[in-house]
């Protein structure tokens, strides 16, 4: 009865109660304080997961989730948004420095013999993480042993890879409308604060400001001046940050997003211990919908203002990679 005793009180020792003023990589010490919208309980995000579900909605063997969104039609259009034809990389550059957000940055050795014609690369990428920018296949994330399109985690995935989901399912990549919501530009603020949720209203303020509506097949950058923020303030520790509300994973549900992208993802730390991550649980495992995680957008951002466009044709594809849970891209936005 006293080692039972013991053990039960492990979870309630282990787990840090969260500091107040603490910014670092260690979630339990975090403050889970939130502003600007009401935080959901679990049974409110697991009703989310359930409502948001497109299993079976493209077949019982789907591995491209909202991918599917992008019809040929979708790319015709998309391909007609080219008028200048002015091209901005969303893409950071690769760095080989360790930081507090990159314990395993890029190793790259240059192959030179010193008097060949000739030079080579060898390099290896950590693609998930807070530097590259990289797309997360819908194997990365699941909820309750839960895949997308109600496959099972545990019959899925091995040290050798992930037998179904895994990015080598999109290696026809993504080239479709893309639309960046510029929610500082619309708040008129330089950044969210560490505490602050970006919500429905912001995305749809955003809308408003730059005349645009987010449709079937979209792909969304969402800018909250995370850049601009560490540009001013120095590199930020990844607890606290501002990130979406859980409800603006329904919106994109309900607008038929194909591809979610931005300078943050879930607010972190989520205040839920049942779902840490909502936004990759919900957007991978339930609506398969793939994201396209820590896209540089301050070039972007300036070209949309100076041209007063925000929408173009986004096209970017990830490597052939059989098994994998991601992969580094490129993304390239054509106006």
């Amino acid at each position: 009865m006293a080692s039972a005793g013991l053990l039960a009180a492990v979870p309630t020792l282990a787990a840090a109660a969260p500091e107040k003023d603490y910014s670092g990589p260690d979630r339990s010490r975090a403050p889970r304080t939130t502003s600007r919208a009401k935080d959901l309980t679990d049974a409110e995000l697991e009703a989310m997961f359930k409502r948001c579900s497109n299993a079976g909605r493209w077949g019982a063997d789907d591995e491209l989730g909202t991918l599917n969104y992008i019809t040929a039609e979708k790319r015709v259009a998309a391909a007609k948004l080219v008028r200048t034809g002015e091209v901005i990389s969303a893409a950071r550059d690769l760095s080989t420095a360790q930081s507090k957000v990159d314990p395993r940055p890029v190793q790259h050795m240059v192959m030179y013999n010193g008097g060949g014609p000739a030079i080579g690369d060898y390099f290896t990428i950590a693609p998930h993480g807070m530097t590259v920018t990289h797309m997360d296949a819908l194997c990365h994330f699941s909820f309750r042993d839960q895949y997308y399109n109600n496959r099972k985690m545990s019959d899925t995935v091995s040290a050798g890879g992930a037998k179904w989901g895994s990015i080598y399912a999109m290696r026809g990549g993504i080239f479709t409308r893309g639309v960046l919501l510029d929610v500082a530009a619309a708040r008129d603020v330089p950044w969210y604060k560490s505490d602050e949720y970006v919500t429905v209203a912001d995305f749809e303020a955003a809308e408003k400001r730059q005349k645009v509506r987010v449709g079937s097949g979209d792909a969304i950058f969402v800018r909250t001046g995370m850049e601009r923020m560490e540009k001013e303030q120095g590199q930020q520790d990844v607890y606290p940050r501002a990130g979406l509300h859980a409800e603006c994973i329904e919106w994109m549900h309900q607008r038929e997003v194909s591809v979610y992208g931005g300078d943050c993802i879930e607010k972190l730390p989520y205040p839920s211990e049942l779902l840490t991550s909502p936004m990759h649980m919900i957007l991978l495992a339930s609506m398969g919908t793939p994201i396209l995680d820590w896209p540089s957008l301050t070039e972007l951002a300036a070209t949309c203002e100076r041209l007063k466009r925000w929408e173009y044709l986004l096209t970017t594809a990830p490597l052939r990679l059989p098994g994998g849970t991601s992969s580094p891209l490129n993304p390239l936005c054509a106006f």
